[in-house]
């Protein structure tokens, strides 16, 4: 199968990109509107890219209509936000959070969870959650327009809240302990529950 990227249907390529690219971690993001609605939403298109400094990246793509998403929105107009950990406590809730509400609606009231103030950045952080990070952003990026275009925010981390039973006796983040899932293509989902280790070649 060859696919001409030109010449098929975005939302083809959409489903094919998320079905080949994966597993992917999910940023479940908490931002906050002028008006101080709380919006949580998740984002498989969400990645590390570097330490000095701590760099978040990820892609509140538009929606399907060509219109920007509340995440986006409430970034742009106070460039502050907060990513949760997704664990698998938490997965039907991280689902519940991706659904079209309006814009003075909160996810946070829909899915029921609690919330806690962060200490550098307005957004709040969720309270059930092993870890948080307060992030500031750096840059936003559109790549494309149009339906599902993406709009790369990039974000410092300023605060990490690290709940101290997820490390290990070295003080390292324990993946067992975390419990992370991620996106497939489809409805799939996983969990990082099957781990293997490998040394670094020295």
């Amino acid at each position: 199968m060859r696919i001409d990227v030109s010449r098929t249907p975005v939302i083809d390529v959409y489903h094919m990109l998320v079905g080949l690219v994966a597993p992917r971690p999910i940023a479940w993001v908490t931002t906050i509107s002028e008006s101080g609605v709380v919006n949580l939403a998740p984002f498989s298109f969400f990645n590390a890219f570097g330490a000095n400094p701590p760099v978040v990246v990820f892609s509140p793509t538009l929606k399907r209509d060509g219109g920007k998403k509340d995440t986006l929105l409430n970034i742009e107009a106070n460039g502050e936000f907060v990513i949760n950990a997704s664990t698998e406590k938490h997965a039907d809730l991280i689902n519940l959070s991706s659904k079209p509400l309006s814009y003075d609606e909160s996810e946070v009231a829909l899915t029921g969870q609690a919330t806690t103030p962060s200490t550098l950045v307005r957004p709040p952080r969720l309270a059930d959650v092993p870890f948080a990070l307060e992030c500031k952003l750096m840059q936003i990026i559109p790549v494309g327009n149009g339906p599902i275009s993406a709009n790369l925010v990039i974000g410092q981390i300023v605060t990490m809240h690290v709940n101290d039973d997820i490390l290990d006796s070295h003080g390292i983040p324990d993946p067992r302990k975390i419990n992370a899932i991620a996106r497939l293509g489809g409805e799939y989902w996983c969990r990082t529950q099957d781990l293997f280790q490998l040394e670094r070649p020295q």
